[in-house]
């Protein structure tokens, strides 16, 4: 009869591995996090929010590319291929996309935010008026806060249905990234009402949702939001409006367009503020969406003049109540993701 000291040994190199395969086996299988792509940095920015450390999306347009006309490169072709999930505002802003989505993410849950639960849309502008043209939809949809918060639910939602082991996390990531947006809300309308605006122009119209969600006046753009040069006649009636209100400040997007400008105001002096609706110059990221409001917030008070130091008591009423409306106003609104046709 064999000596059991001298087998076991033996028994423990051979049993070892198994024992450790089988534990291996008995531990539950790890979550699976959606492969995410977007289109635009500010979409990116929210869904990066939302997904926090358990993944990054890809960016499909890069910074500084224009979203009405873009030649996709071969990696932003392989992101959208791969891609479980695909969030974009719609066809209205990326017209190339939607091709694209047909053909490259057909196995793609795709939400078009555009036409998720609680957005609010506006019709494009034109003229000197800026009268609406139904038929044509505003696409600056996520210059207005409310339609942030909109988005960052639906965002939760679709991650939440493409893996509910990790719905826990994507709930607390939306309710943090929610606050944040309060937040960057309260801290423009104090930077807002702490200048008196004075008349100024807008190069390109892209700013129709924050003008209408922080009460500001509309402004008229030598540009409207399809970017469409104008005729003689309109730049004709441009520089008589900007004679008879005696307007000394654009707000213009990079790069700024020096000989466009100077062809509404010709000699007359001019401050130009800077700000870009998609971040270019930001760093991609969850903290890159606050940072292009505050920054739009901050040119359009750079254009007036700092009211007197000190906050009335009806001033700080207002704040508390915002706050306590806006958390009323973005409730965790149910969103449903539709698979692409097709």
């Amino acid at each position: 009869m064999p000596r059991l000291p001298i087998l076991r040994p033996i028994l423990h190199a051979l049993l070892g591995p198994l024992a450790l395969v089988a534990m291996l086996f008995a531990l539950p299988a790890r979550a699976e996090v959606a492969r995410v792509a977007t289109d635009i940095a500010p979409v990116h920015s929210l869904v990066s929010a939302v997904m926090g450390e358990l993944g990054t999306p890809s960016l499909i347009l890069a910074p500084g590319a224009s979203p009405h006309d873009h030649s996709m490169r071969p990696s932003e072709a392989g992101a959208l291929a791969d891609a479980d999930l695909v969030f974009w505002v719609g066809p209205a802003l990326t017209p190339w996309l939607e091709g694209a989505l047909d053909r490259l993410a057909g196995k793609a849950t795709v939400v078009t935010l555009s036409q998720v639960d609680g957005v609010v849309r506006w019709p494009a502008r034109q003229g000197i008026e800026l009268l609406p043209v139904e038929s044509s939809l505003d696409a600056h949809l996520w210059l207005d806060p409310d339609n942030g918060a909109a988005w960052i639910e639906a965002i939760r939602a679709a991650l939440s249905a493409a893996d509910p082991q990790n719905g826990d996390i994507y709930d607390a990531n939306a309710a943090k990234a929610q606050d944040s947006l309060i937040e960057t809300d309260l801290n423009i309308r104090a930077m807002l009402s702490a200048h008196a605006l004075t008349p100024y122009l807008a190069v390109h119209d892209s700013w129709q949702y924050f003008e209408r969600h922080f009460d500001l006046a509309p402004r008229p753009a030598i540009l409207d939001s399809e970017a469409d040069r104008p005729g003689p006649a309109y730049l004709l009636a441009l520089q008589d409006l900007v004679k008879a209100r005696d307007i000394s400040c654009v707000l213009a997007e990079p790069p700024v367009n020096q000989s466009l400008i100077r062809t509404v105001f010709g000699s007359r002096e001019v401050s130009v503020k800077v700000a870009d609706p998609l971040g270019a110059s930001l760093a991609p990221g969850p903290d890159l969406y606050g940072k292009l409001l505050s920054d739009i917030g901050r040119a359009i008070s750079s254009c007036g003049t700092e009211r007197p130091p000190g906050v009335s008591p009806a001033t700080r009423a207002t704040g508390a109540s915002l706050r306590s409306a806006q958390k009323g106003m973005w409730p965790r609104r149910s969103a449903q993701a539709h698979p692409q046709s097709g």
